[in-house]
C-alpha cells in the first residue's frame, strides 16, 4: 500500500469511529402499563356458625340468607364469590389485613365499625331481642337484675348491652361466647338467665323448637345491615350497593328473604 492510499485508509477509519461515537442512540419505548385487572373474585368472610345468616347444613355445605344473597350479587357483578370462615371477633383485622375482600354475615351498621368499614346502604332491619326459656319468670329487662345474660363476643349485642347502662351495671354477668347455638345451649341447661341476640337469629331458633323458649318484649334496640369492604374500595362497594338495588328492584331480594323467614323483611 503507498503512502497516499495509507492515509486515505486511515481518514476514513477515523471518520466511522467518530461518527460512531458521536451517534445518539434512540431511546427505547417504554413498555405500555397493563390495564388495570378487574376483580374475578371476592372472598367473603363470615361466621359460618350463624344460623340463618350463613351456617352449614347437614352435608357440611355453606348455606343461609346473606350465602345466597351474596351469590346472586356476585353473578351481578361477573364475579366468583368464594367464603373464608373467619373468628368473627377479628373481622376487621381480616378485613383490612386484606386476607378477605367483603364482611357480609348480618354485620351490623355501627358508628364505631363506620371508622374501619366501608358499608353499603342497609339492606335488613333487625333488633336485639331477649330470649329467654318458656319457664323463666323474666318478663322484662329490669328482671334482669342480678342475673347472668349471655351474648356472642364480637357481635353488636355486646355493644347493645352496654349502651343501656341501667341494665348492664344491673346485671351480675354478661358471658361471652364464640357462637350463638352454645349460648342457647347454656340458657336451656340453666347456665344462663338470659341471652340477648339478633331477632333473626334468634327467632330462627326458638322456631325449632316451639315451646322451649320466648322472647320478651322489650328489646336493646333496633339496627341495620350492611355488606362491609375496606375504606378504599369505594368501587366494589358501590357495585354491590347497585347489585342490591337491583335486586330489591327486581323481587329477587323479597324472595330469598322469604324462603328463609317466611316474609319479605327487606329494607327498602
Amino acid at each position: 500500500m503507498n503512502k497516499r492510499a495509507f492515509w486515505m485508509m486511515t481518514g476514513l477509519v477515523v471518520a466511522m469511529l467518530a461518527t460512531g461515537c458521536s451517534k445518539k442512540e434512540e431511546p427505547v419505548a417504554a413498555a405500555p402499563a397493563p390495564a388495570p385487572v378487574a376483580a374475578k373474585a371476592i372472598v367473603i368472610g363470615l361466621d359460618d356458625n350463624f344460623p340463618p345468616m350463613g351456617f352449614r347444613d347437614e352435608k357440611n355445605e355453606l348455606v343461609g340468607f346473606d350465602i345466597d344473597l351474596a351469590k346472586e350479587a356476585g353473578k351481578r357483578l361477573g364475579v366468583e364469590v368464594t367464603f373464608k370462615p373467619i373468628d368473627w371477633n377479628a373481622k376487621e383485622a381480616e378485613l383490612n389485613g386484606n386476607r378477605i375482600d367483603v364482611l357480609w354475615n348480618g354485620l351490623t351498621i355501627t358508628e364505631e365499625r363506620k371508622a374501619n368499614i366501608l358499608f353499603t346502604k342497609p339492606y335488613l332491619e333487625n333488633r336485639q331481642i331477649v330470649v329467654v326459656t318458656e319457664k323463666s319468670p323474666i318478663t322484662s329487662k329490669a328482671q334482669l337484675k342480678g342475673k347472668v345474660v349471655g351474648v356472642q363476643d364480637g357481635s353488636s349485642a355486646v355493644e347493645a348491652v352496654q349502651k343501656d347502662e341501667a341494665t348492664a351495671k344491673s346485671i351480675k354477668e354478661l358471658k361471652k361466647f364464640g357462637d350463638n347455638v352454645t349460648a342457647l345451649m347454656d340458657l336451656s341447661a340453666g347456665r344462663l338467665d338470659a341471652l340477648v341476640v339478633d331477632e333473626i337469629v334468634g327467632r330462627y331458633y326458638t322456631g325449632k323448637k316451639p315451646g322451649e323458649y320466648r322472647i320478651l318484649d322489650e328489646n336493646f334496640g333496633t339496627e341495620d345491615y350492611g355488606v362491609g369492604t375496606r375504606k378504599g374500595d369505594t368501587e366494589l362497594s358501590a357495585k354491590l350497593d347497585k347489585a342490591l338495588d337491583d335486586m330489591k328492584a327486581d323481587g329477587t331480594a323479597a324472595k330469598i328473604s322469604t324462603q328463609w323467614f317466611g316474609k319479605d323483611i327487606i329494607k327498602k
